[in-house]
Parts: C-alpha cells; sequence; structure tokens
C-alpha cells in the first residue's frame, strides 16, 4: 500500500518504502505539524546523502546528529530531544529486532502482541502507540487479527481521529477538527 498523507509526493514514496522512515515521522510526530513530522525522515535521508538504516542511526555520533536535526530548517521543533528519541528508537529496533524497524509488527501474532511491540519503543505511550497500529492497520496493510481493538478508536474506519485516517487534504480537514473539537472539550472539562 502506498502512503497519500498531504506532503510532497517524494516524501509519502520514501514512507511507503521504508519502515523506519515511517517510525521516524511518529517519532517526530509531537508538538509540531503532522507534515512537518512525517516529511522530516525524508529530509534526514537527504542530508545525510542516502536513506539511514536503524543501526547506522544508533550508533551514530550524537552531536552530529543533533547538528543535522538542527540545521535549517529543523527537523523538528526540539532537534536535541528528538535527535536523541530517533536514536534510542533505532538502539531498541537494533537490540530487539536484529536492526530491521519492520521486525517491530512482521510476525506478531495478534493485535495485542502488536501494540505491546510498539509500546516498548521509547516515547511512545498507549495513545502514540494506538495510533501507530492504527496508521500500520489502516495504510500500511499490517493487519493482525485484532488490530483494530488494540488500535481502539484509532483503529474505527471513518472515524478520522490521527493520521492514521489522513489520505488527502479533506481527510486533513476532518482530522484537525476532530482534534480542536477535543481540546475544546478537554478545556471545558477543566473550567
Amino acid at each position: 500500500m502506498a502512503i497519500t498523507l498531504p506532503i510532497d509526493d517524494a516524501a509519502n514514496e520514501y514512507l511507503t518504502r521504508s519502515p523506519l522512515g515511517m517510525l521516524i515521522g511518529m517519532t517526530l510526530d509531537q508538538q509540531i505539524t503532522l507534515e512537518k513530522a512525517f516529511t522530516s525522515p525524508w529530509v534526514l535521508a537527504q542530508r545525510l546523502g542516502h536513506e539511514p538504516t536503524a543501526p547506522e542511526l544508533a550508533g551514530f555520533d550524537p552531536g552530529a546528529l543533533v547538528e543535522i536535526f538542527a540545521t535549517p530548517p529543523a527537523l523538528h521543533r526540539f532537534p536535541k530531544a528528538m535527535a536523541a528519541r530517533v536514536q534510542e528508537v533505532c538502539r531498541v529496533i537494533v537490540e530487539r529486532y536484529d536492526g530491521d524497524p519492520a521486525g517491530i509488527w512482521a510476525g506478531a501474532d495478534d493485535g495485542a502482541e502488536l501494540l505491546s511491540r510498539v509500546l516498548g519503543l521509547p516515547g511512545f505511550g498507549k495513545q502514540k502507540a494506538q495510533i501507530f497500529v492504527a496508521l500500520l492497520g489502516k495504510q500500511c496493510g499490517v493487519r493482525p487479527e485484532g488490530w483494530r481493538e488494540a488500535a481502539g478508536g484509532y483503529g474505527e474506519d471513518g472515524s478520522y481521529r490521527s493520521v492514521a485516517d489522513i489520505v488527502d487534504d479533506s481527510s486533513l480537514a476532518k482530522v484537525r477538527e476532530y482534534k480542536k473539537q477535543m481540546k475544546a472539550e478537554a478545556k471545558a472539562g477543566k473550567g
């Protein structure tokens, strides 16, 4: 399946062929727009001059990686912290999945195991892990039995709750409206 986020075609093509790119995009998807988060893996590859591997990034000089992340335009609003996070995720991939990011989902017996594996990644709390499981299921064809249940509400068809549901500008607008509504409800509940 091809990734069709409302970003540059070359970035979508990169995410489609690169499990590591997709995982880095999800790792970066916080406190910046999703367009920036999911374009940054492609920009990282351009800056390196090749498509990086998890072992390469895991062993990369931390200061040099921060420099690559911070070069304008920065790959993230917090380049130092997110370069370190990406490196931590890559180290887990090396230690647990022989350096293969697709090993996280390949061979997962069911949705619960897939969710558990994703939860084992640095920076992936329950919500982010469920969104990634939904993204894998809806846009990447990774659908072990029970994946929708493991993804919670993000696994529902037509829910327009996360990046998992975004395939064009119209679906992006629906997801943004949902998030705006959730923030308003949360704010009203606090008052």
